[in-house]
């Protein structure tokens, strides 16, 4: 019995190292073709171009104004003070006139709605939150200080003073055409 049982147990151990032999075999062919796919793979870096030479430039506005010394700040504020004069000369006299009635409305709430002679001057028929005014050369209409320029049969023309984007006060042109159909 003691034999069967060495013999048992003699198996099992070769069976065992049998099959451990057959686990590293694997093991190692898998740790050589790791291997091999590292080695082939290599990255691929490509060489920095080489460094742009420097070459200094020669300054050649010596002779200009300096943008930051006094002489330039004064010539702006000069050139800014120009313009502020020339747009309050602009808008003064609209801002010392006393404002008529319509010009409390906007000119696009405003419809020209037929047209007349008067004493020999045409008039313009305008038509505001349902009341008819009689409008002529030298009134004023709309909000953006619209002096009427001129009346025809179909049309009122306006001269505007509005701030560009810049804040400027400038002078543009306006018209009021005669509403087609009106009742």
């Amino acid at each position: 019995m003691k034999l069967a049982s060495y013999a048992l147990t003699g198996g099992l151990m070769l069976m065992s190292l049998g099959l451990a032999g057959c686990g590293s075999s694997d093991q190692e062919e898998l740790q050589q073709w790791m291997t091999e796919q590292r080695n082939a793979i290599r990255p691929r870096v490509e060489p920095l171009p080489e460094p742009t030479k420097f070459s200094p430039q020669a300054y050649v506005q010596e002779g200009a104004i300096e943008p930051f010394s006094n002489q330039k700040l004064t010539q702006a504020l000069k050139r800014d003070s120009s313009q502020a004069t020339s747009n309050v000369a602009l808008i003064a006299p609209e801002l010392s006139r006393r404002k008529e009635p319509l010009e409390a409305y906007p000119l696009d709430a405003t419809f020209m709605v037929g047209s007349l002679i008067k004493v020999g001057q045409p008039v313009a028929l305008v038509k505001v939150d349902n009341l008819v005014y009689q409008v002529r050369a030298g009134n004023y209409l709309g909000q953006n200080y619209g002096r009427i320029t001129k009346v025809t049969e179909t049309s009122v023309a306006l001269r505007e003073i509005v701030q560009d984007a810049a804040g400027e006060w400038i002078e543009r042109t306006a018209t009021l055409q005669l509403l087609e159909g009106s009742k």
